[in-house]
């Protein structure tokens, strides 16, 4: 080979006496005056080189850091191995040195071994630095490697990968379209698919019987820790003439083996548990219950009405009990400031029972007559501690009894450590009334079966119809949505009509998909679960951007490339647009 006879991580003590060629960066020097050690690195590891005449030491120095060489030399044994290093037994006697690619900025904006020090903007900035580090570049190969046995287990399974486009029209599925301008069309948009939703179902429609494809997705978006803004990548299944119950049987197979052998973790085992959506709330405060918590959320609220608290009177009351509590007051002092800091306002109230079962502290002067019944419904006794939150909204007092959950978890160091602990949340309501519009909405995904078929919706309340509709979950982390789908045209144009939209409207916006199911389309179902937010969970960092790539900041910007950014108005031409000035208030 022209650069190299082989890689940086590669020799070892059998070596010796080998004349070999390695390249790589030049990772750091540490000059002695007349030895000067160098270490390179390549993608593969280190190697050292030991520099002792001239005019090889003047020419190593004159070479600054992070500049890519190659040394042609003899290796030999050190006199001072390093047994933690795989090549810690040998370094090369070099004859050549020869510098492929000089560093010619004055710094670094960041010491590479410390890149994850530096602020997030300069990593992004600056990600090909940033990637160079080891520890960053690993969780990018374990992507790579993850991504290898997803696939190979669908395939394994009879699944077949099938590509599908990228350019497609706007649909209304419940996050915000990147929209493209057609040049040919004038005034028309391509979308950027949220995910391929319509395209998979057709694929079943015509005939396919198993698909999958790590799939991108685009959302225009805000971004979270676990959420990356703009694209996004998911293991997207189909299958036709399936139930809820055989994509589970797939992705129980598929997932468990991935998260145990890639992060030395226990995995739950299949069948996971299956928990109802409106279960899920009231036990844990959230649809994406962290089962490594062993707390749980009890509703409490009939046998405190009436105890002589006005706080808790006629509210909705939660409680979240600890039992074998030993923490001091200024714990539980401490946790309610921080309960009303994450809460945006929301109060704990508490009450500990003491060596003799007895109520002290907090509220406890309040609960004389309820004081067996609390304890029996709660099922705690000496030594325990309860805290409550109060709401006039059930949805409230819900989540609050689960961020309270929550703290006291992690608080208490209750969360269990080193596995994964797997559900799936079913029965999802069909619709709700929305946050913003106050008005009827699909709750989940307006292709879903509901529960009940076409004599639901033409006989139930709205609100109470459930769907074939389904989340996973591992801890704590929403993986996937995924559905059994409405293949009957009928069904579909009276789910649809419920939220205000007429067979026009859906023949408009969902061509394909409705006149495909006139034709005839079999039962089918599908999830996708998100390659990031698996991989974020595998290499157990709450940072999503960590397993990216070449992500964007929170703010959607990729600061290396400058994007967004301006195009010039010959190229707005040509796509027939004009930019709107906004006035300065």
């Amino acid at each position: 080979m022209k650069y190299r006879t082989c890689n940086c991580n590669q020799l070892r003590a059998e070596d010796a006496g080998k004349r070999v060629k390695i390249a790589g960066w030049l990772d750091s020097k540490r000059d002695k005056g007349g030895l000067l050690f160098a270490i390179l690195r390549d993608f593969y590891g280190t190697t050292q080189v030991v520099f002792s005449e001239e005019p090889l030491l003047s020419e190593i120095r004159a070479i600054p850091t992070e500049s890519t060489v190659a040394v042609e030399g003899t290796v030999v044994l050190r006199s001072a191995p390093n047994e933690k290093l795989p090549t810690g037994l040998i370094e090369i006697v070099p004859e050549k040195v020869e510098v492929l690619g000089r560093r010619t900025t004055a710094a670094l904006p960041f010491e590479i071994s410390h890149s994850t020090e530096a602020g997030e903007d300069a990593r992004l900035r600056y990600r090909f630095l940033d990637l160079r580090n080891p520890a960053v570049r690993d969780k990018i190969v374990l992507r790579s490697k993850i991504v290898a046995d997803l696939r190979k287990l669908m395939t394994e399974q009879g699944f077949y990968e099938i590509s599908t486009p990228i350019l497609t029209s706007s649909s209304p599925e419940g996050a915000r379209d990147y929209i493209v301008p057609s040049r040919i069309y004038p005034g028309e948009f391509y979308a950027l698919p949220q995910a391929p939703q319509q395209y998979k179902q057709l694929l079943m429609c015509s005939g396919f019987d198993k698909y999958f494809q790590i799939a991108p997705c685009f959302r225009d978006e805000d971004a979270r820790a676990d959420r990356s803004p703009g694209e996004f990548y998911q293991l997207d299944i189909e299958m036709a003439f399936a139930t809820q119950e055989d994509v589970f049987e797939v992705l129980e197979a598929v997932l468990p083996p991935v998260f145990a052998k890639y992060s030395g973790w226990e995995a739950d085992r299949p069948p996971f548990r299956r928990i109802a959506y409106r279960e899920a709330l009231e036990q844990f405060g959230t649809d994406k219950p962290d089962l490594r918590n062993p707390l749980r959320i009890c509703d409490v609220s009939d046998l405190v009405h009436g105890c002589g608290f006005a706080a808790l009177e006629g509210k909705i009351v939660k409680a979240v009990a600890v039992p074998g509590f030993k923490e001091s007051r200024k714990f539980i002092d401490k946790t309610a400031e921080d309960f009303k800091t994450n809460t945006e306002g929301g109060t704990m109230y508490w009450f500990r029972l003491d060596e003799t079962n007895q109520p002290v502290g907090g509220i406890s002067k309040f609960l004389g007559n309820n004081l067996a019944a609390l304890r029996e419904k709660l099922g705690v006794g000496a030594g325990s501690f309860v805290a409550l939150v109060a709401e006039d909204k059930l949805a409230l007092a819900q989540k609050r009894a689960g961020i309270l959950r929550t703290m006291l978890g992690r608080g208490l160091d209750l969360i269990e450590k080193n596995v994964y602990r797997f559900c799936w949340i079913v029965d999802f309501p069909m619709y709700e009334i929305g946050e913003e519009s106050g008005e009827l909405e699909f709750c989940h995904n307006p292709f879903s079966m509901p529960q009940g078929g076409l004599k639901a919706l033409e006989e139930e309340d709205p609100l109470e119809i459930l769907a074939y509709q389904y989340d996973i979950v591992c801890n704590g982390v929403e993986l996937s949505s995924g559905a059994v789908r409405n293949h009957d045209p009928e069904i579909m144009l009276k789910a649809f009509s419920l939220v205000g939209i007429g067979k026009e409207e859906v023949e408009s916006k969902f061509p394909a998909l409705y006149h495909a199911f006139e034709y005839g389309a079999p039962p089918h179902a599908g999830v996708a679960p998100g390659v990031d937010r698996m991989v974020m969970l595998i290499c157990d960092t709450v940072n999503i951007r960590e397993v990216i790539a070449f992500p964007m900041n929170a703010k959607a910007r990729d600061l290396m490339m400058n994007a967004p950014s301006p195009v010039e108005k010959k190229q707005l031409d040509e796509v027939h647009i004009e930019i709107k000035k906004q006035k300065i208030q």
